[in-house]
């Protein structure tokens, strides 16, 4: 063999890369897998919509219920984390009415 020589490749072929030579080169017509925040998405799968803010029934919270998210916030906030004997204390405090749940917030979070 004298010289270079071109090998054949059968018609339509596209060009082979090595992927660890070429970690950039698209060796196949597919666009490219995207990653999203629940894992790979392939090329043609299908995504469920947005959800509509507008069709969406308000469901609002029983008194209690609210008092209870806002001392779990108002705790969070200030670095208490609640241990899990505490979450019946949580709920017995959330019981009692909307002037006491304030002076307790106010305790908890030191503010004026």
């Amino acid at each position: 063999m004298t010289g270079w020589h071109a090998f054949t490749t059968t018609p339509g072929a596209g060009p082979v890369f090595d992927p660890y030579r070429f970690p950039g080169a698209v060796a196949d017509e597919r666009p490219e897998a995207r990653h999203t925040t629940l894992g790979l998405l392939e090329p043609g799968d299908l995504l469920w919509p947005a959800p509509d803010r507008g069709r969406e029934r308000a469901m609002p919270l029983k008194p209690a219920d609210r008092r209870r998210l806002d001392l779990h916030a108002a705790l969070t906030t200030a670095g208490i984390a609640p241990r899990p004997g505490d979450l019946a204390a949580i709920e017995a405090l959330s019981t009692l009415d909307d002037t006491t749940h304030t002076a307790l917030q106010r305790w908890i979070t030191r503010s004026p």
